[in-house]
C-alpha cells in the first residue's frame, strides 16, 4: 500500500515537472544589429537593443558579454514578463581614435535560443572643429 503512494506522488511531481517545463521564454529583439552611422569622437556611444518576450514563461536574462572593453553593455536586472519589453543598454567609448566600429554583444538568458549575437556597427570620425 505505502508503495503504491509513493509511485503514485511520484509520478504525480514528474507529469508536474513536465508540464511545468513546456512554458518558454522568448526573446524576439526589434532589431539584432544597431547602426551608429557616423559618430563624433566624443559624441553620445549609448544605443539600446529593444527586445519582448514573445513566450509564456519569464525571461530572465542572465548575463551579456561584449566582444571588447570599448563596449558596455547593460541588461535589465528584473525578469521581463511575458509579453512585456525590455531593452539592453550599449555605451560605446567614443574617445577612442577614429575608425571602423564593428562590435559584438552576446546575451544569455533562459530563452528558448539561449545565446543570441548582437552586432553594433558604425564609423567613429573625428569631430568638426568649431570655426572661430
Amino acid at each position: 500500500m505505502m508503495k503504491k503512494i509513493v509511485l503514485v506522488l511520484f509520478v504525480g511531481l514528474l507529469a508536474f515537472n513536465l508540464s511545468a517545463q513546456d512554458k518558454k521564454a522568448k526573446i524576439e529583439f526589434k532589431t539584432e544589429t544597431v547602426d551608429y552611422g557616423k559618430v563624433e569622437r566624443g559624441g553620445n556611444g549609448v544605443r539600446v537593443f529593444e527586445f519582448t518576450n514573445t513566450g509564456d514563461a519569464p525571461l530572465i536574462i542572465s548575463k551579456v558579454n561584449s566582444s571588447c572593453g570599448c563596449t558596455i553593455p547593460k541588461k535589465p536586472k528584473e525578469p521581463i514578463m511575458p509579453g512585456k519589453t525590455g531593452v539592453i543598454e550599449v555605451k560605446y567609448d567614443t574617445k577612442r581614435p577614429a575608425g571602423p566600429i564593428r562590435k559584438a554583444i552576446t546575451v544569455i538568458s533562459n530563452a528558448e535560443t539561449p545565446t543570441k549575437v548582437l552586432k553594433i556597427k558604425g564609423e567613429l570620425v573625428e569631430a568638426k572643429s568649431v570655426a572661430q
